[in-house]
């Protein structure tokens, strides 16, 4: 079976920086069929995909959302996204170091697609890394944007 190759847009919201780069480092390693970018806080990221409505651009085929944000928690974020028709297909990964049942039964309960605790190992994190890109951008077929 032939894969066929596009360029993915993934948005990152995550406050820690190291995490952003390792996270485009793992998958840039699978392939460069990426674009990347980032908000730092919940209140940017919505900001952002409002402006992005507002606009009619194309939207990230895949959102890597963290819970511990600053201004707006990651709660706040994914409620907003799926409670939003425009933006409630794009599929939404929490990929968080919280492991609290309360905070993975919230994120589904709020209709995030999957939940995924980050790894504290780089081999790891990059294992994880792959598997998203396995699943979600080589496997599943994704709603055009």
């Amino acid at each position: 079976m032939k894969i066929l190759s596009r360029n993915y847009k993934i948005f990152l919201i995550e406050d820690n920086p190291g995490d952003v780069r390792l996270i485009e480092e793992s998958f840039r390693e699978l392939s460069s069929n990426f674009d990347f970018f980032s908000q730092k806080d919940g209140e940017a990221a919505i900001h952002y995909l409002e402006t992005q409505l507002q606009e009619k651009k194309e939207f990230p085929d895949l959102i890597l959302l963290d819970l511990n944000l600053p201004r707006k928690n990651g709660f706040e974020v994914l409620k907003v996204i799926k409670n939003t028709e425009e933006l409630k297909k794009i599929p939404v990964i929490v990929l968080s170091t919280s492991e609290s049942e309360e905070d993975i039964s919230m994120a589904y309960h709020l209709h995030a697609n999957c939940y995924i605790n980050k790894p504290l190992d780089f081999d790891d994190f990059n294992k994880i890394i792959e598997s998203i890109d396995l699943f979600w951008l080589k496997t599943v077929k994704l709603p055009e944007r």
